[in-house]
């Protein structure tokens, strides 16, 4: 049976994973198994820039995938960077196996908020479904609520929702 394998990288994920993983079922319809790869992200580390980029981060995740998964997503707790961007809170292979998301800019401590467990759970959970659904070959949807919709800034994650629009749902179901 096939599984989609979250791969927490040097990060608690017990906090996030029950609610992570009922909503990657719910929407993609695969069970999850966490991973435990040997991801190294010092390599990643780009000192000028202080943060961590995302793409480098992602090779190591999809070089050995499991044998059984259909798709694999990181999970990092660093600022992560493609070279043409400030920051990205993921980045996906377009119907490619793998994806990396961080929790670093989707918690209020980043921004100076107190800490709300709940509201980084849903963010992450978006971003999640999101990145993953790239993976399956969604792209960018104009629908201001659809999660597949791009987010800048962690104000657009809050707004949109948790769910893909009708489109995106047909468009899934289709690939």
């Amino acid at each position: 049976m096939p599984y989609i394998y979250i791969q927490p990288i040097k990060t608690d994920h017990s906090p996030w994973i029950d609610d992570l993983e009922k909503s990657v079922f719910s929407t993609f319809g695969y069970h999850t198994k966490i991973g435990n790869l040997d991801i190294n992200l010092e390599n990643t580390f780009e000192p000028a820039r202080q943060q961590y980029n995302s793409s480098r981060i992602l090779l190591q995740v999809i070089s050995k995938p499991p044998a059984d998964a259909v798709k694999v997503l990181g999970v990092v707790n660093v600022d992560l960077f493609i070279p043409i961007l400030t920051f990205v809170f993921g980045e996906a292979q377009l119907r490619g196996i793998g994806s990396v998301i961080a929790l670093h800019r989707l918690n209020n401590k980043f921004y100076g908020l107190a800490e709300d467990r709940e509201l980084l759970t849903e963010r992450l959970v978006k971003e999640a479904i999101h990145e993953l659904g790239h993976n399956f070959g969604l792209i960018h949807c104009n629908n201001q609520n659809c999660v597949m919709k791009s987010s800048t800034y962690v104000e657009e994650v809050d707004q949109k929702s948790v769910q893909m629009c009708s489109r995106c749902q047909v468009t899934l179901r289709g690939m």
